[in-house]
């Protein structure tokens, strides 16, 4: 038999030794506390055993050791490097055996105590979060390890510490058993990554206790009991409440929703110490098949939130924190899910404050164990129920007192299994005031919401409607998409048709959009780096990167989309009878709070606005409000309609008087079809034929020239970079449309000129437009006319051959001079839309640089078209559309665009591209869900659309 090693504590699968029971996290009045976050000496070994401990004792030279900041990541700051995988283990599946080669690093810092730090009574150490395996050491003695990373854990050392000179000793380990249970889809970043505080706790301190804070919608009362370890009282001034711990008071009060997120301040006094109490009262409930709070069924819409920061990683400040809640209620998400941990206690305050539904998830993914048919998974072997429900306990206790936590979550992907229901059992007893929220359990065995991911719409109406089948306990159950709209690279689509269903059924209580931000990291070679950029032998490439947000916080197109989808309140009108139908699609807070206004746009020019007086509906409530008298304009043919907007009436805690809250738009006439007589004869020179004000190619009747506008390259146009939604995702048995356009060839067709015909009024030319090794083809031809000042090209389009797959665009593509620049248009903006992510596009006239119509995906792919557009200019050009078209203008080609890796890989050229599209492919969530629907798909079918080109002034 071997000796027991020093480190056998890394694969052992208990939670780790000497940690104190985790309790509620809270601010003392009295007792005080000393931050251990800033440098810290540090030294990295290759493996667990590399280094003996003699590094812990007082008076150890680290002079030669580098400095890393705690909170903070080793790999972040120059030691080794980070690891993506999806669910991969990125070491050998042998649980709970790790890798000899286990990055290991020493932190070492020395501290003095406070001025006044109290003689009497004990101190507690407590990390926030250390991944993945700690070991302390303060002052030479060894305090105890652990395990969970994402979890808080608290050390007794009061009887060790001395006035000055204290040496804090922690070694970290990259891997260890725990490792098998953090199988998250993320960055693997080692390191102490939250804080590390000191607190002194005074005798008859505070210990542990639960607020109960519960509230009747039928009669208004809130009733407060504080269950307290150590015996107290409890006061909250603003209710008059002053009550012994473990007693009851009732008494009229505000509830707290995540719309009124309503707050008291109280105390908690033991005989020892005060602490300050933020009590929301609310009441969490499972009634008739759906989650109640305070007798309401709840619409969720949320986002999965990881912990990311691009320089940082998971080590979040403050700051950060409010500007992700702030940015989610100004974009009207109303919940969190805590993808897949529970996040820093800060960001809960936060929710608490400003009101947010949070599903408080346990740190617990074993999403790798799928390789092997689950064989071996933790969550179903009884040697790692301890870990297990060590992990739900510290999620429970810290979080337990936090209003805005209404679902607790056993975690994410780890199968099913024993230790899942053990951990559900103890939940419920700790907490019967909240509903049990697991994907995995789809027989809803264990928990209280039917629950799954990236669900196709047709199934999600089927479950709506009560069609879906399976247990009888399931079926009464409610339905969450916990995870939806797979935000990564351009898209998601689909979400208001997701949303449609959502209104529309009640059990359907909505979902949650994966993700909140991208996970790249900021790197000077690539601007962002994602998987195997940092030379990883196992990765998943860009998967990481798949947020409603930019890695800098910048909101995608997909935020603004998602936004408008959820917006709490619908506005609907017709343009001919001059009223519009309000309904407020709140959960809990009228809509007094709220100020509207109309405008008149002609043509896209506003000519007139004011203000409307709506009624502060209550939730579900609807009015139809009459509109004012038309604003004199719009005549000989113009296109007018009404823009009706909901806007906060006054400054909030989340955003200021006049922010943008819902708007929509109601035509009134549309434009007038484009007339133009063709009188110009096509003329033919010694190498060009002019028409009008064109000039042509004699012998390939390839435009050459509008006026001065000098033109390259315009020919039908297929291709686009394909989206991560179009590649799809490597497991899903649904054909993934960019491979099979790459197959087909749709990336290299080939143009054969057929004829260039003259005749009386018109230049013809016929092409045939197909791919390599192929027989489909798309016969095209372009018949161009001219008045004498504009230019008209009509092109017709028809298949050859046996089209299955969709086309990812039709259209014509052309090159302008380098130097155009500004971009002007009439059309859907400010940012960019396709068919099924354009709920966000307002018609209007905007402006733009041709660099700022690029958006930033993290790897480039298809992006900035401006839907709806009835005429652009740009560089000298004026192009109006017949019917309305997509509009897109880049410095790189399409081609050029695909083949990037990086933004860092594309360079301007001497041509500004632009694409006017008659038809775009929708964008779908296929990078992790279902495709396009049917009604967004290009099929390829007979076609005909007309561009009018016309040379500006500008």
């Amino acid at each position: 038999m071997n000796p027991p090693s020093a480190v056998d504590y890394v694969e052992d699968l208990s939670p780790g030794g000497e940690t104190l029971p985790p309790r509620a996290r809270y601010t003392s009045s009295d007792a005080m506390s000393l931050s251990l976050n800033g440098s810290w000496c540090f030294r990295l070994s290759p493996t667990a055993d590399a280094q003996d401990d003699s590094f812990a004792a007082p008076g150890h030279d680290a002079g030669d050791w580098a400095r890393v900041s705690v909170p903070g990541h080793w790999v972040l700051q120059g030691h080794g490097a980070p690891i993506y995988t999806n669910h991969r283990y990125p070491f050998p599946v042998d649980p709970p055996r790790v890798p000899t080669e286990n990055p290991t690093g020493d932190h070492l810092r020395t501290f003095d105590l406070p001025p006044g730090w109290p003689a009497d009574g004990g101190a507690v150490l407590r990390f926030d979060g250390v991944e993945s395996c700690a070991r302390v050491w303060l002052n030479g003695t060894d305090v105890g390890e652990f395990k969970g990373s994402r979890l808080p854990h608290e050390l007794a050392v009061g009887h060790l510490l001395k006035p000055t000179g204290n040496v804090l000793a922690v070694r970290v380990h990259q891997w260890s058993a725990g490792s098998y249970l953090e199988d998250q889809d993320q960055w693997w970043l080692p390191g102490i990554f939250r804080d590390v505080t000191l607190l002194h706790r005074p005798a008859d301190g505070v210990l542990d206790f639960f607020v109960h804070a519960s509230y009747d919608h039928a009669t208004g009362a809130g009733t407060l009991r504080v269950d307290s370890d150590v015996d107290g009282r409890v006061t909250v001034p603003a209710l008059g409440i002053d009550a012994a711990t473990g007693e009851s008071a009732t008494v009229p009060v505000e509830p707290w929703t995540a719309e009124t997120p309503r707050l008291y301040d109280g105390v908690l006094a033991t005989a020892g110490e005060r602490v300050t109490l933020r009590i929301g009262f609310r009441t969490v409930a499972l009634e008739d098949g759906l989650i109640r709070v305070n007798g309401r069924a709840v619409l969720f819409k949320g986002v999965n939130r990881h912990e990311w920061h691009p320089e940082r990683g998971r080590a979040l400040d403050p700051e950060t924190m409010r500007a992700d809640v702030l940015l989610m209620k100004r974009h009207n998400v109303n919940a969190v899910r805590t993808s897949h941990y529970p996040p820093h206690p800060a960001f809960l305050d936060l929710c608490d404050e400003l009101g947010l539904w949070v599903i408080d998830e346990c740190d617990l993914e074993t999403h790798g164990f799928v390789a092997q048919g689950w064989r071996g998974n933790p969550a179903d072997d009884d040697r790692w129920t301890p870990a297990l429900l060590d992990r739900a306990a510290r999620m429970v206790e810290r979080d337990k007192n936090h209003p805005c936590v209404v679902v607790w979550s056993l975690g994410n992907e780890a199968g099913t299994g024993r230790g899942l229901t053990a951990m559900a059992k103890w939940i419920r007893d700790r907490d019967p005031s909240r509903p049990i929220h697991y994907e995995g359990d789809h027989d809803c065995r264990d928990t209280d919401v039917y629950s799954r991911m990236y669900t196709a719409h047709d199934e999600v109406e089927r479950i709506g409607r009560g069609l879906d089948g399976g247990p009888r306990r399931r079926r009464e159950l409610p339905f969450l998409l916990c995870e939806y709209g797979h935000a990564m690279g351009n898209g998601p689509g689909g979400m208001a048709d997701y949303q449609d269903l959502f209104t529309a059924h009640d059990r359907l209580q909505g979902g949650f959009v994966w993700e909140w931000i991208d996970h790249g990291v900021q790197d000077q070679r690539y601007g962002f780096a994602y998987g195997g950029d940092f030379g990883e032998e196992l990765h998943d490439g860009n998967f990481v990167c798949d947020g409603l947000l930019f890695p800098d916080r910048t909101p995608s197109p997909g935020l603004a989309e998602y936004k408008k989808v959820v917006e709490p309140v619908r506005i609907d009108g017709h343009g001919t009878d001059g009223t519009v139908r309000v309904t407020n699609a709140h959960d809990f807070a009228d809509l007094s709070a709220l100020a509207f206004v109309w405008s008149f746009q002609v043509d896209g020019e506003t000519v007139g606005a004011g203000s409307l007086a709506v009624p502060a509906l209550a939730p579900d409530e609807s009015a139809v409000v009459k509109l004012p008298e038309r604003p004199v304009g719009g005549t000989g043919g113009a296109e007018t309609g009404w823009t009706v907007r909901a806007l906060l009436a006054a400054d909030t805690a989340w955003a200021p008087k006049g922010h943008e809250v819902a708007w929509t738009q109601i035509p009134v006439a549309a434009r007038a079809p484009i007339t133009m007589t063709a009188g110009e004869r096509p003329v033919h020179g010694d190498d060009l034929i002019t028409l009008g004000p064109a000039a042509f190619d004699a012998r390939t009747g390839a435009l050459r020239s509008v006026g001065g506008v000098a033109v390259t390259g315009l020919r039908l146009d297929v291709w686009r970079a394909p989206t991560d939604n179009d590649d799809g995702a490597a497991w899903q048995t649904d054909p993934r449309l960019g491979p099979l356009w790459r197959k087909l060839g749709l990336h290299r067709m080939r143009h054969r000129l057929e004829a260039v015909e003259r005749d009386d009024d018109a230049l013809t030319v016929r092409t045939r437009v197909a791919p390599a090794a192929a027989e489909s083809a798309l016969r095209t031809v372009y018949r161009w006319t001219s008045d004498g000042t504009r230019l008209r090209l009509t092109v017709s389009v028809a298949p050859e051959g046996d089209w299955t797959l969709p086309l990812p665009r039709l259209g014509v593509r052309l090159g302008l001079a380098g130097t155009a620049d500004r971009v002007r248009w009439f059309g859907g903006g400010p940012g960019e839309g396709y068919p099924d992510t354009k709920s966000a596009s307002r018609v209007a006239r905007w402006e733009s640089t041709v660099d700022e119509l690029q958006t930033p995906y993290v790897r480039p792919q298809e992006n900035g078209a401006r839907a709806d557009v009835r005429w652009a200019e740009i560089g000298g050009l004026r192009v109006d559309g017949e019917p309305e078209f997509w509009f897109t203008a880049r410095r790189w080609t399409s081609e050029q665009l695909d083949a990037a890796g990086h933004l860092t890989d594309l360079s301007a050229g001497d041509t500004v591209w632009v694409n006017l599209d008659h038809g775009q492919h929708g964008i779908g969530s296929q990078s992790c869900g279902p495709g396009v629907l049917p009604r967004y798909q290009l099929r390829a079918v007979p076609s005909e659309f007309t561009f009018h080109l016309t040379e500006t002034d500008g």
